[in-house]
């Protein structure tokens, strides 16, 4: 069971996954128009709301709670099963992130937020190199994370090479790559690559990219935070997309 903090994340979880909560935590005596969105979703799922002190909901959070916080059971992960058919279904519009040794739980929760306002279908990580969906994770996510699909694979080279036989472009980001994000056609189906921080891409990820692009950098600092390069890559696809429409 995972404490979820926040008024927007426990909002969107009794809104997409009411299932997932097994007890609400609200401050005794706090009566602002937000929090009562929230009594009236719970009173819609039958959960009982559980009132508590601002210290016994510190005591809890690793965060800001703004008042509420709801214990839930894990997040629903998938794999890679899923993510092949679901690939087959988008077809030509296919369009998937991977995160290749992004560990940082803000990081990743930045990442599924940004994902899902771009509209990518799925956020796919390495089993054995990844943070996993936590309380941290979801908070940051701010309601993506019940939204945006996580997919966990065991080898991921294989997935990028079964992906571009099912007709994807594997586009990787790497900061002496030659040519810049802007110049890639990236209208068809595409799975977006993005590395850690300094250390970026494993080798055998970039092995198997079909393109290599980064992002031009004009002032003194040498490269970006992993989510805000991955915001500006992913909507640089929707934006490219939306010109051909």
């Amino acid at each position: 069971m995972d404490w979820i903090y926040g008024i927007h994340a426990v909002q969107t979880m009794l809104k997409s996954a009411p299932q997932r909560v097994r007890e609400l935590h609200v401050q005794r005596g706090r009566q602002d128009d937000r929090l009562q969105k929230i009594h009236k979703l719970a009173e819609q799922h039958g959960i009982a709301l559980q009132w508590a002190t601002v210290k016994q909901l510190d005591g809890k959070a690793e965060g800001r709670h703004q008042g509420v916080m709801a214990l839930c059971s894990p997040g629903e992960t998938y794999d890679e099963g899923f993510l092949l058919k679901l690939a087959e279904e988008k077809g030509q519009d296919a369009f998937f992130l991977i995160l290749d040794g992004v560990t940082d739980p803000h990081n990743l929760g930045a990442c599924l937020r940004s994902a899902d306002g771009a509209g990518v279908h799925a956020v796919i990580v390495p089993k054995d190199n990844s943070v996993g969906l936590t309380p941290v994770v979801t908070k940051v996510a701010c309601g993506a994370a019940e939204t945006m699909p996580l997919v966990m694979v065991t080898n991921l080279t294989r997935t990028l090479e079964k992906l571009q036989r099912q007709g994807a472009w594997v586009v990787g980001t790497a900061g002496e790559a030659e040519q810049f994000i802007y110049d890639l056609d990236l209208t068809g189906p595409i799975v977006l690559v993005m590395g850690a921080e300094g250390q970026g891409m494993r080798q055998l990820t970039r092995k198997q990219c079909d393109f290599l692009a980064k992002l031009p950098m004009v002032g003194e600092v040498s490269s970006l935070n992993v989510s805000v390069a991955t915001g500006i890559c992913l909507f640089e696809v929707v934006r490219q997309r939306r010109a051909k429409a």
